[in-house]
């Protein structure tokens, strides 16, 4: 690989103080304000921002400071991102780290190009492409027979929302740690994922946040859920895709919320699993291409396929380190656009997950009443949750106790310890 004789790295790596008192505060201000600022297209699209003067956690207690990272999302997806996040500290906190990130993406560029299959012959192109008509077709005429079940989501039905606005150049970034294992036990109590459980505590705290904006749709919020198809421990291959998930936001009972995400998350499971890569692409691009036109263009502004993405990007179950300094939190920052005003994203580090909200501020004010409400859609479902278990309900049993009460109707109820990214 040629040597970039233009490289400037003072253009991108950035060396800052937060103002005092160095609170969490301050640190999502600043990066707030950065994250709404254009890449300069003239450059290679990548930032990465040394942050200092962040209060101690504890009082007397070691220094912090974050690194906040900017890739163009051209370069790298997130599941690349995290890999270039762990390749470039340690699991030890004795072992050196001398390389920087941004050594190690041309690195993962050249390692990436190497393993791309060979160049296949136009013949089997065509073969493999005419194989997928039938599947493919099979599957958009069950999305026909299944019109009108929420538990399955065709294109454009989502409805119209604030979260789908036109969005400006401000930013507001949010983020927040919880312990994995209150995700886990209600998953466990409900005979469910917990993926499951974490899309209904953000489908319970959106809604929570458009009532209070008195902007809640009467139809239910649709959400893009990237997601894995493996069904083995293989680490080679691309084989992921995503889900379109009812959301269930219309309805005001946390477990018929739960409930209808969990079919809707299934039922695209399913769908995806009876097809192999090269279907699901083709049956990607019939169904949601003019989703992806409509975006762009706006020519139909009152029709879209989602509301906004829910992503989840799995991180370390084991402690990082960067020379010595132990990595405390990994927070994402994700990306908005027109028509996409809220992105909500989830990284699991040790035993919590980490939420990092992304948002247009103009477009959606007081975003950041978003944590607050996670944490009361959490608390609720755990309180609730406790209530069927004991009752020996799980959500597999809506069917078929169809006729009972069980679902309580109208019921209410990166920082190390010197670093931080």
């Amino acid at each position: 690989m040629e040597k970039d004789k233009d490289f400037d790295v003072e253009h991108h790596l950035h060396h800052v103080a937060l103002p005092s008192p160095g609170r969490i505060r301050e640190l999502l201000m600043y990066v707030s304000r950065e994250h709404g600022r254009l890449l300069d297209r003239a450059m290679p699209l990548w930032e990465c921002h040394v942050i200092e003067g962040i209060e101690p956690e504890v009082e007397g207690g070691p220094e912090r400071f974050a690194w906040y990272f900017k890739i163009h999302h051209s370069l790298v997806d997130g599941i690349a991102a995290m890999r270039l996040v762990k390749k470039s500290l340690s699991q030890s906190p004795t072992e050196p780290v001398s390389l920087p990130v941004w050594s190690l993406m041309a690195r993962h560029r050249n390692q990436m190009n190497a393993i791309l299959p060979a160049e296949r012959s136009i013949r089997r192109i065509m073969k493999e492409q005419i194989s997928t008509i039938k599947p493919v077709f099979t599957e958009l005429i069950d999305n026909l027979k299944n019109y009108g079940d929420e538990g399955y989501v065709g294109t454009f039905d989502a409805p119209m929302s604030i979260l789908n606005r036109r969005i400006s150049a401000s930013r507001r970034i949010s983020a927040q740690s919880y312990d994995i294992q209150r995700f886990n036990k209600i998953a466990e109590r409900l005979k469910i994922s917990r993926n499951d459980v974490v899309l209904a505590v953000c489908a319970g705290a959106i809604r929570r946040y458009l009532i209070s904006m008195d902007a809640l749709p009467s139809k239910p919020l649709i959400a893009f859920v990237p997601m894995s198809l493996r069904t083995d421990d293989s680490i080679s291959g691309n084989q992921l895709s995503f889900v379109l998930a009812n959301l269930g936001t219309h309805l005001d009972n946390p477990l018929r919320r739960l409930e209808l995400i969990h079919r809707s998350m299934n039922n695209g499971k399913r769908r995806f699993r009876r097809m192999n890569q090269a279907q699901v692409i083709n049956y990607s691009v019939i169904a949601y291409a003019w989703q992806g036109i409509n975006l762009a263009t706006g020519i139909f502004p009152k029709k879209q396929a989602f509301n906004l993405i829910i992503s989840h990007v799995p991180g370390s179950e084991k402690p990082l380190y960067w020379n010595g300094a132990r990595l405390q939190s990994l927070y994402p920052a994700s990306i908005v656009f027109n028509g996409q005003a809220m992105n909500i994203t989830l990284t699991s580090y040790l035993d919590r997950i980490e939420f990092g909200i992304t948002a247009c501020s103009k477009a959606l004010p007081r975003v950041q009443d978003m944590l607050m409400l996670i944490e009361e859609e959490l608390q609720l479902l755990e309180t609730v949750s406790q209530e069927l278990a004991f009752q020996g309900i799980t959500v597999e049993d809506k069917r078929a106790k169809k006729q009972k009460s069980w679902l309580l109707n109208g019921t209410s109820f990166f920082m190390f310890d010197s670093l931080s990214v």
